[in-house]
């Protein structure tokens, strides 16, 4: 055994430097989804994986629900990217696409299995078109906690 690794009381190696909490895989049942994380007008995000729940310390992840006929505000992640992954309904991801002469306001149209990646501080918004059915997808971040810093507008003037 070198001084890079350990013995645990069962026997097993492993490296010195990680803690007993992260030996050992966690779940988190959807009952065990926690509402009280960062929100955005006309959406509920769900938080499943973070410094809170497990004892993430690079990754946050979670639902966001997007209700029948409605827009949610416009906001971004700070520093953090997002990968987004449609479990159910047909949301459309907007922004303004800033690479031509004048800025266009961009959609990105959607539906079940689709993968959407959000880079980071790009100012966008969740819309469920659908008038009856609720959109519903997953969300990975590259930061442990869910930024959100919701805005007037999707640009950085409001």
């Amino acid at each position: 055994m070198t001084d890079r690794t350990v013995r645990t009381p069962s026997g097993v190696l492993v490296p010195a430097d990680i803690d007993p909490f992260h030996r050992r895989l966690h779940r988190v049942a959807p009952a065990g989804l926690v509402d009280q994380t960062s929100q955005t007008t006309g959406m509920r995000r769900r938080e499943a994986i973070s410094g809170k729940t497990v004892g993430a310390e690079r990754l946050w992840m979670g639902q966001t629900h997007v209700p029948a006929a409605t827009d949610s505000g416009n906001h971004h992640h700070g520093a953090s990217e997002t990968a987004i992954f449609v479990l159910s309904g047909t949301p459309v991801f907007v922004f303004l696409d800033l690479e031509g002469d004048e800025p266009v306001e961009t959609r990105v149209e959607t539906g079940p299995g689709d993968y959407v990646f959000v880079p980071p501080w790009v100012p966008h918004r969740e819309e469920n078109p659908d008038p009856e059915t609720e959109a519903v997808v997953v969300i990975a971040r590259t930061t442990q906690e869910a930024i959100v810093v919701n805005l007037d507008g999707l640009d950085w003037t409001s």
